[in-house]
């Protein structure tokens, strides 16, 4: 066959071809088009009828939420008086302008305004304490100061160019200090350097009760002037960040040879299922002061953060174990032939393993977590459900419904999109790294 030559050969080519492009169908545009909307006919039947949908009510929402509506205004009758001079008596449109008026009270609830810097001031740290956990370096914490500072800069301008701002806002605790770690973070912040981070990590939470209830140079401010979004992000950061800890250890005691701790493991977390939590919020709420010594003033929404914790940990230490079970009984055998210590063989082998399989299910409790904070309004709390009932208890603005809801429905949705999306971060990246 070796001497066989190419003539001979009808399959063998005898010359070099060169390089062709992608036919036009199947790359760029069109091929992005083709491959993931019209790939067969029930796909573009589906593609076809979905952007109907979206064609037949797009236009009715941009013309309500944007082009009819009304940003500055005194009540709701003057938002009206205000479209019906302007576009026609019969026409509607939404009026923002609560949200402008009422966005305080929507975000701090009954906070004292002279004190509102020291929330805004807890959120800045929050995402300074958080960075190192969630990212390989501190370069996205310097990026997003910056955008901050830019951000807040155009804000204000905006606002003293309509009138309606003062620029001394930008002279404040949040903008000293995003000044300040944004080029720490730029310069000190490598990987290797995470660890002096971490330090401030631990010591927040002590410096965000500081901050919040008040205590050493800080007035003090009760926690039944929490309310709107502050209350939510109280909860439920608490919750979150205390009940992954919980619930790691639930799953670690469910699977113990220790019977006793089994059991009491496994009661907990079948129990806990097993109730609501408005059911655990009302113990919370009620229930709870009768089984307390007289005169005992147990705070309530420390009451409220036990509960939700304890419930979301119940959930956890379920997501965890399925981690747990689906590893290979040859990582367990693996760590013991190591003669690793049984939370070594945990810490460095297990626990990686199991977390990072778990990922999805941890990220989709943690959204549930901060969506049930909602739930708190059924006991009188005010979060931004609950407080949405004074504003329309206020003659102004009663009547008004659709907007209220509505930005409340943006503000979690941009919460929870955000938590979504880093859950695909740390999953891509995790990914990447088992390919290395």
């Amino acid at each position: 066959m070796s001497g066989t030559h190419a003539e001979t050969v009808a399959y063998v080519a005898d010359t070099q071809f060169a390089p062709q492009p992608a036919p036009v169908s199947t790359s760029g545009v069109v091929g992005w088009l083709r491959e993931n909307l019209f790939s067969s006919w029930l796909n573009s039947a589906l593609t076809i009828a979905c952007l109907a949908f979206v064609a037949w009510l797009l236009p009715s929402i941009l013309e309500w939420a944007l082009f009819n509506s009304v940003w500055n205004a005194g009540s709701l009758s003057e938002c009206r008086e205000i479209i019906a001079n302007t576009l026609g008596e019969g026409e509607s449109g939404a009026c923002w302008a609560v949200i402008n008026e009422r966005f305080g009270q929507l975000m701090y609830g009954f906070y004292p305004i002279s004190y509102r810097w020291r929330p805004n001031l807890a959120l800045l740290l929050l995402f300074i304490a958080i960075a190192p956990v969630l990212f390989q370096t501190l370069r996205p914490l310097a990026l997003g100061l910056a955008g901050f500072l830019a951000a807040k800069v155009a804000i204000t301008l905006i606002a003293v160019l309509f009138g309606a701002g003062d620029p001394e806002i930008l002279v404040g605790p949040t903008t000293f200090v995003a000044i300040v770690i944004a080029p720490l973070a730029y310069f000190f912040g490598h990987a290797h350097q995470k660890r002096y981070w971490l330090w401030f990590s631990l010591a927040y939470p002590v410096i965000c009760y500081v901050l919040l209830v008040g205590g050493v140079l800080l007035r003090p401010v009760t926690t039944d002037q929490f309310g709107g979004f502050l209350l939510t992000l109280v909860i439920g950061i608490t919750g979150i960040a205390a009940s992954f800890p919980i619930g790691i250890l639930l799953a670690l005691g469910r699977q113990s040879n220790l019977p006793i701790l089994k059991i009491v493991c496994v009661t907990f977390i079948e129990f806990v299922r097993g109730v609501p939590l408005i059911t655990l919020l009302f113990v919370a709420s009620v229930l709870l002061n009768y089984f307390l010594p007289p005169g005992t003033n147990f705070d309530k929404i420390l009451r409220v953060i036990i509960m939700v914790t304890l419930f979301a940990s119940a959930y956890m230490a379920e997501v965890v174990r399925g981690g747990l079970a689906a590893l290979p009984r040859g990582q367990y055998e693996a760590a013991d032939a190591m003669g690793l210590t049984y939370w070594q063989s945990m810490r460095l082998i297990i626990l990686p393993q199991a977390l990072k399989i778990s990922i999805p299910g941890i990220v989709n409790t943690f959204i549930g977590l901060f969506k049930d904070t909602t739930l708190v309004s059924i006991i009188a709390l005010f979060d931004p459900i609950g407080i949405i009932n004074p504003i329309r208890a206020d003659s102004d603005w009663n009547g008004i419904v659709w907007e209220l809801y509505g930005f409340i429905a943006f503000v979690f949705f941009i919460c929870c999109w955000s938590m979504s999306r880093y859950s695909i971060y740390l999953e891509n990246r995790l990914r990447a790294a088992d390919a290395r």
